[in-house]
């Protein structure tokens, strides 16, 4: 074997806010989706054919006649853990619509859609009934399909995967090996085997994956001893919180495995960028048990010779990259997004005029549909700018650039009137504690907003030439992060704008935004 036939990865795979990850291969081209929370458009799919590198081909949920979201406070709502499987030319998606619903039965819709282009567009739901979340999807070889989710324990039916009807009543087949909150079960028969894997240990620091099989899919099921499979709980690696994965076979026989895991910064550990998607080599043991990662545990970095295609080294200078959009074609890009399902008046790129928001009444503090559009944080350490014309023509109307973990989480600096007053304000909402903590006065309709993430600090500047940037103010990075007051979900960094309780009267042009990542 030659030196360069050995390859390097990093993990995360996808970085960002990007959890619950689940796998398919069709041939040589390998597809995952993810869960999307809140944010629309709903479950991103990305596209690789080595593993490592992954392209976003599209999102499953893209249009608001195909599903709406559920809002609420906390940011707990919208889409749970996808699953994507293939199966005869179909490309087949399950998953939960959660809701804040307080009856039993009300929280939880699970629904399944399909297509045989991941890439273009999804079906309409069809509706399941069957309660719970983390469903997934198991074709057997005999033809039948099976539903596996968790209401409590993992349970199990047979469902018409055309209709949704089930076919049988639910059958729960396993509890898990003690840990708290097992849930997001997937089945495979393997050399007459079926295996079960699940979570257990709830999605923190304490998460892990489990592994049992069975001869025959209703059970009993025979957990591994020594479970679990796949977890970084108590060792001292940069990943953590690992859990809640997938597998997959390569076409060179090859096992892998993805799974989520968070990159917490200082101590007290604190994650700011959400769940991100890992990939773990696999093979099995002499007794036909998994044996993921190093001994069970994920790494950051990962040497392996076995990737399905050929791929290039990780070189952490490729870290430095620099993303600019000028809003100029006919849709967003794909990394766009919106809180819950947009109001079509709200947006706009048609214009000429680069991406015009046109404030509605919402607030930034509100859980509801604003005129905003952001992008995951990728990167611990980035910057972002944007060039922002607004004239403001009421008190409170402002637009700007937020760092937003949800809508009782953010810090901002934005363009805005106040008594009469334009000027330029930066200021922070901590749960219920908000404040002001800046304001400059500023005349101009043309500005120019940016902030600097580092591990420590959020640090936002402005400029009224786009060369010369001034401080405006800093937040704590671990403020906004999900051990503060997050729930599931990461930052985004996003445009907005608002009339605070009325209308702006006139939109804000956000000429082009630009993301740029550093090392370090």
């Amino acid at each position: 074997m030659k030196w360069r036939d050995y390859m390097k990865y990093k993990n995360p795979i996808i970085p960002g806010f990007h959890p619950d990850p689940s796998i398919c291969r069709a041939g040589d081209d390998y597809y995952l989706v993810t869960s999307s929370f809140e944010y629309f458009p709903a479950i991103p799919v990305f596209h690789s054919r080595d593993l490592v590198h992954w392209d976003q081909i599209g999102h499953c949920i893209t249009r608001n006649d195909q599903l709406v979201l559920a809002k609420g406070t906390p940011n707990a709502t919208g889409i749970y853990a996808p699953t994507i499987r293939f199966h005869k030319g179909i490309f087949y998606v399950i998953t939960t619509n959660v809701s804040n619903g307080t009856g039993i039965g009300e929280n939880e819709q699970n629904f399944i859609i399909w297509t045989k282009d991941p890439g273009g567009e999804w079906s309409d739901p069809i509706w399941l009934d069957c309660p719970g979340i983390d469903p997934s999807l198991f074709f057997d070889d005999d033809g039948k399909v099976y539903y596996c989710g968790t209401h409590g324990e993992i349970y199990l039916c047979e469902i018409d995967i055309d209709t949704g009807k089930r076919k049988t009543e639910r059958t729960y087949i396993w509890g898990g090996t003690g840990g708290c909150c097992p849930e997001g079960p997937h089945i495979y028969k393997i050399n007459n085997w079926y295996y079960l894997f699940i979570s257990e240990g709830g999605t923190e620091y304490g998460h892990m994956l489990t592994a049992a099989r069975s001869r025959n899919i209703w059970g009993p099921y025979e957990g591994y001893s020594g479970n679990p499979v796949l977890t970084n709980r108590s060792r001292g690696t940069s990943l953590k919180a690992i859990g809640h994965g997938d597998i997959t076979r390569d076409q060179n026989g090859n096992w892998w495995g993805v799974c989520l895991g968070i990159r917490p910064v200082s101590y007290p550990f604190r994650h700011n960028l959400g769940r991100e998607t890992m990939l773990v080599p696999m093979a099995w043991n002499d007794n036909g048990w998994p044996v993921m990662g190093n001994n069970g545990v994920v790494e950051e970095e990962v040497e392996t010779d076995c990737l399905p295609a050929c791929t290039e080294m990780y070189d952490s200078k490729k870290e430095e990259i620099t993303v600019r959009d000028t809003f100029d074609s006919e849709k967003l890009d794909y990394a766009w997004n919106f809180i819950y399902n947009p109001y079509p008046q709200l947006w706009d790129i048609a214009s000429g005029r680069g991406l015009t928001l046109y404030g509605n009444e919402i607030a930034l503090s509100e859980a509801d549909s604003i005129a905003w559009l952001g992008r995951r944080q990728e990167h611990h350490n980035c910057i972002a700018r944007t060039e922002v014309h607004f004239v403001r023509e009421q008190d409170g109307e402002e637009a700007g650039l937020t760092v937003y973990m949800n809508n009782r989480h953010h810090y901002e600096a934005a363009v805005t009137r106040q008594d009469g007053e334009d000027c330029i304000i930066f200021r922070r909402q901590i749960g219920s504690l908000w404040k002001t903590e800046n304001k400059i006065p500023c005349t101009g309709e043309r500005i120019y907003l940016e902030v600097e993430a580092t591990k420590e600090t959020y640090i936002f500047r402005c400029s009224m030439d786009g060369t010369r940037y001034e401080e405006i103010g800093r937040g704590e990075t671990g403020y906004l992060t999900t051990e503060t007051g997050g729930v599931f979900t990461g930052n985004y960094i996003a445009m907005y704008a608002s009339g605070n309780g009325k209308k702006c009267v006139r939109g804000a042009d956000f000429k082009w935004f630009e993301y740029s990542a550093v090392s370090g």
